[in-house]
């Protein structure tokens, strides 16, 4: 049991106003792995407060300082990479060789490219007869989910961080750990107090408390749309700035000319990423309907692969969902699918076999699904493929833009060119060609009902920057010279 029973607030571990906890339960046993404390309106206004009173002092401090926090940040999560990798592949349910890797390789490989990019980042410019400058937009509120937990947070923190903002950080209540062990990093890195605060606690109560609060500049979240939605109603009563990543239904486009094989398998292996628990999820596989029969033979094939277990058992490609309510709610779709017509290929609603505890869920692949379907359009967030028929490239292009979301998805073609004219077709925020890989360094966001604005990169420290224009006289001295720091 990993009991935590305090909240970091102004640079220390302080008692929670309430009593109440939060139980974590580990997805692969049903067990309680730890309680965390249920904060309240009490705890996240003392945050807030700290946040503000850190504020000036830390976004006067030179890029280069902030820089030598994020390094030490940096390496302090680097030194308890394993022990990330094991808490989070409890919490989440991804095999802890793909945690170490995914879950907590990125986050740590973040704060070490944002304590890079403020030293380097160009804080000031001259345009005509004004100084433009890059200010920190204030104090920011970094609301995270639990499917990449810690990533998130990463993405969110040590940019706002960077760019001279005060952080307030509410982790998700399912998959919250990871951040406690942030916040000792933190600590032990020196961090002026009230840089960074953790209230953990409910959305309802700590979320809402965060976004309402007059003295918060900005709110960084990431997580369904429904909640986004009502962040964005709450966040305008003050006209906050607010950045989201929301929810995703993204597809993979295979065009006629495609290596089928793998553009099938890569496919596949988008949607089955972290047992299909990701927003840029490709869940979608458009194929032409010459190749629907060999391309759902593959997708059957290939998924097949996909072992199931425990994410400590060495073996298992798949651990389980994250929740009772999550493993339930991906079954009810999956039986959705079948009542809609859709051809099942594999997989299905039944627990697999040999696994009566955990979060368990088969990967599934639908075929022959209507466009139009429930399965087609919403987000399931578990490991379910949708393969969908096309005539032409015009219906594959309208039926891959044919829903509320917008966040990612794929192009596979006989030649980059041929697939990058359709990708530029594509209303979504990115979009792999013939299996890309993921960029840390490039923008990730969406376009429509997947939220606003963009994370990682330059591109992810920007969202929390404003500008500020100096005017001067033609030729006045203040124009010269290059910014102070």
């Amino acid at each position: 049991m990993q009991n935590r029973n305090q909240l970091y607030i102004n640079g220390q571990w302080v008692t929670p106003s309430g009593r109440n906890t939060i139980d974590v339960i580990n997805a692969s046993t049903e067990e309680v792995m730890a309680t965390i404390p249920d904060g309240d309106e009490n705890d996240a206004h003392a945050a807030v407060a700290a946040a503000r009173a850190a504020f000036d002092g830390w976004s006067a401090t030179p890029p280069a300082a902030r820089a030598d926090y994020l390094r030490k940040i940096h390496e302090g999560l680097k030194a308890r990479s394993q022990e990330l990798a094991e808490v989070i592949a409890g919490e989440v349910g991804m095999p802890v060789k793909l945690s170490a890797a995914i879950q907590v390789g990125s986050p740590v490989a973040n704060f070490g490219y944002y304590a890079k990019l403020a030293g380097e980042f160009e804080w000031e410019e001259v345009t005509g007869h004004s100084r433009v400058v890059r200010e920190a937009v204030g104090v920011a509120v970094c609301i995270t989910p639990w499917n990449y937990p810690l990533h998130q947070i990463a993405a969110k923190v040590a940019a706002a961080m960077a760019a001279g903002c005060t952080v307030v950080l509410k982790p998700s209540e399912v998959a919250p750990l990871n951040a406690f062990i942030l916040a000792e990093v933190i600590d032990a890195a020196g961090v002026p107090p009230g840089v960074f605060n953790l209230v953990s606690g409910t959305g309802p109560v700590v979320g809402e408390a965060l976004v309402r609060h007059a003295d918060v500049d900005m709110v960084s979240f990431t997580g369904s749309t429904r909640a986004g939605k009502r962040i964005s109603e709450v966040a305008a009563a003050t006209v906050k700035r607010v950045a989201l990543e929301l929810g995703g239904k993204s597809a993979s486009v295979i065009l006629d000319d495609a290596d089928l094989g793998a553009a099938v398998k890569g496919t596949v292996n988008a949607c089955f990423l972290n047992s299909g628990q990701t927003c840029s999820a490709h869940t979608r596989m458009l194929v032409p309907e010459s190749r629907y029969e060999e391309a759902a033979a593959i997708a059957a094939e290939v998924a097949a692969k996909f072992t199931v277990g425990d994410p400590f058992g060495g073996t298992a490609k798949l651990g389980p969902l994250v929740s009772a309510a999550q493993r339930d709610r991906v079954r009810d779709y999956i039986r959705k699918g079948i009542e809609e017509g859709a051809e099942v290929l594999c997989g299905g609603p039944d627990a697999p076999a040999d696994l009566p505890k955990g979060y368990y869920v088969q990967p599934t692949v639908f075929g022959r699904v209507k466009p139009d379907s429930t399965i087609a359009q919403e987000e399931i967030f578990g490991p379910v493929l949708s393969i969908i028929t096309y005539k032409d490239e015009d219906e594959a292009v309208r039926i891959a833009n044919g829903t509320l979301y917008g966040l990612a998805g794929g192009v596979w073609a006989g030649s980059d060119e041929r697939a990058q004219q359709v990708a530029r077709r594509l209303r979504t925020g990115q979009v792999d060609i013939n299996g890309g890989a993921f960029n840390l360094f490039a923008p990730f966001g969406g376009y429509k009902q997947s939220g606003r604005g963009r994370e990682m990169g330059k591109y992810g420290m920007e969202e929390f920057l404003e500008y500020k224009s100096l005017q001067f006289k033609p030729g006045a001295q203040g124009l010269a010279g290059k910014a102070p720091y």
